[in-house]
């Protein structure tokens, strides 16, 4: 279980690195490893440049969130989870579709590949619907009949029963997540958006304060800081926004654990 009450808000952000080079990526990781808690390696960027890339981030002391999704069958991932794993990775992404025994296998080879290698084993995060999808679209051309709160909560029920970390979703799932799930499952947020921002190709967004308050553990953010004129002080705004939505919910939790006489 990762612990992220009482951490710095802005260890709790990963940085999206949605550029198309090795170089403009090191340069994000040489600007930002000091204000944001990890680094996120996309399809894009793994295309074009490979594990290297990923060593190069590590070299230069950023964490990585591999967001790769696989969704194959169960010995083909399980392989590649643990080529991954051997990356020394801290994230990565299955997709929760894959069903339970594609989702154990990876489980399993992550777990066996750290402790052969004596590495610390990456936790294994399933996605469950994408952001980009809203209703209309998930029932209309990818054939799912639930709504989408309700096909998450599914996949994510999935994921926890199969032995994964957690789950990505979007920030309007959280909260049902939570208590469903309960607080040792990580939840990672994307399509996290400041007030008023563009919501992009992004269809079920909040603002980071919100998804912060309704139980999330990390957030994925992109645009917002790399777009931004001044991306440290993006990346402080945001952090303060998270500050001021986990104040009363660490406040919360404590006074949930005081009643069942339970130390915070």
């Amino acid at each position: 279980m990762i612990e992220t009450r009482g951490i710095d808000q802005k260890r709790r952000i990963i940085l999206a690195l949605d550029v198309d080079n090795r170089e403009k990526a090191e340069e994000w990781v040489h600007r930002l490893k000091v204000h944001v808690g990890c680094f996120k390696v996309g399809l894009q960027l793994f295309t074009k440049e490979g594990p290297e890339l990923v060593r190069s981030v590590r070299a230069r002391g950023g964490r990585v969130f591999l967001d790769l999704k696989f969704h194959d069958i169960p010995n083909t991932v399980a392989r590649a989870c643990e080529s991954a794993a051997a990356l020394g990775v801290d994230f990565l992404t299955v997709h929760a579709l894959g069903g339970k025994a594609m989702l154990r296998a990876g489980v399993e080879a992550l777990a066996s590949t750290a402790t052969r290698m004596r590495l610390q084993r990456p936790r294994l995060l399933a996605v469950t619907v994408l952001t980009s999808h809203d209703a209309r679209s998930l029932r209309g051309e990818v054939g799912l009949r639930l709504r989408p709160e309700a096909e998450v909560l599914r996949l994510a029920a999935l994921a926890k029963a199969s032995g994964c970390d957690g789950v990505v979703c979007s920030p309007m799932e959280v909260a049902a997540i939570r208590k469903a799930c309960g607080p040792g499952f990580l939840v990672v947020t994307p399509g996290v958006r400041p007030a008023g921002a563009p919501k992009g190709d992004q269809k079920r967004t909040l603002t980071a304060g919100q998804a912060i308050a309704r139980g999330s553990d990390f957030l994925v953010v992109g645009r917002p800081i790399t777009g931004a004129a001044d991306p440290v002080a993006a990346v402080e705004e945001i952090a303060a926004d998270m500050a001021r939505a986990a104040a009363p919910a660490a406040r919360r939790v404590g006074a949930v654990r005081g009643a069942k006489g339970v130390r915070a």
